[in-house]
């Protein structure tokens, strides 16, 4: 069975032979890892923590089945099994949460990466400088001119109140199982509980959790089976997407493989989009 990585999150890059790249920092040290040939290929890019970051696969034997759902299922199939580098770092899954809030994908991308290269730490790696997430304490000290600089003045609020949190709650946070998690982000000031899923799922790679009636979800859903007469409101298509898929693992499987089909990397050429 083939093998499919996800490239959702925004710090995904690409080489210059158009393999995707990311540097995250786990356990306090930075990671390069790159995906080639269906694999991902971790090198640590300082010394410190030996630990690399984790990794989750998902296989599609656990997609829902049933007439109703069965040509959705039929094309996510075809993905293999998927890959996701869970993120080592709840700081960078709520900063780049609140940066995609309410923009399209390739604005938040760019605010994305000029964040971190502006004033985000800079580690070596072998495509190059890469930059990590500006620390909570960066953001706390930044100026308004700083993040109108990055084009990130309409989350400059938010991204203080969210480092304003982090600082305070950080170590219990993540002690938190991943329900209680979102409904402790959710509280915070500009996160609110839809952006609190979405990071939750970020740092525990489980997508039971995600908010399903995303608009993300719904789009691809309805790219990957245009013929499935999909709700179009929010909650009827949740609804729905919980009805196909009524157990937790099903429904983290319908919902990351979705989003895998619309962000991914495979070392082949695709001949189904």
């Amino acid at each position: 069975m083939s093998t499919t990585l996800i490239t959702e999150h925004l710090g995904w890059h690409k080489t210059s032979d158009g393999e995707p790249l990311r540097v995250v920092e786990h356990n306090g040290s930075a990671w390069a890892v790159r995906w080639s040939d269906e694999c991902l290929i971790m090198r640590p890019a300082e010394s410190g923590n030996t630990d690399a970051p984790p990794v989750a696969y998902t296989s599609p034997i656990h997609l829902p089945y049933g007439d109703e759902v069965q040509p959705l299922v039929d094309a996510l199939t075809r993905l293999g099994t998927v890959q996701r580098l869970t993120n080592p770092s709840l700081w960078d899954a709520i900063t780049t949460a609140l940066l995609q809030q309410a923009v399209q994908v390739e604005r938040a991308r760019k605010t994305h990466r000029a964040f971190y290269a502006a004033f985000g730490r800079t580690v070596e790696t072998f495509a190059g400088p890469m930059a990590l997430v500006p620390s909570p304490e960066h953001v706390l000290a930044l100026s308004d001119e700083g993040f109108a600089a990055v084009g990130a003045a309409a989350s400059r609020d938010a991204l203080r109140s969210a480092a304003e949190a982090y600082v305070a709650q950080a170590d219990r946070w993540q002690q938190l199982a991943p329900e209680t998690l979102v409904q402790e982000l959710a509280a915070v000031r500009s996160i609110g509980a839809t952006t609190a899923a979405v990071v939750a799922a970020d740092v525990t790679s489980d997508h039971s959790i995600y908010p399903h009636g995303d608009l993300a979800v719904r789009a691809w859903a309805s790219r990957v089976a245009p013929a499935l007469p999909f709700p179009s409101s929010d909650r009827e298509f949740e609804a729905v997407w919980r009805r196909w898929a009524p157990d937790r693992l099903t429904l983290h499987t319908l919902t990351l493989l979705t989003l895998t089909w619309g962000n991914h990397a495979r070392a082949h050429a695709r001949s189904d989009r």
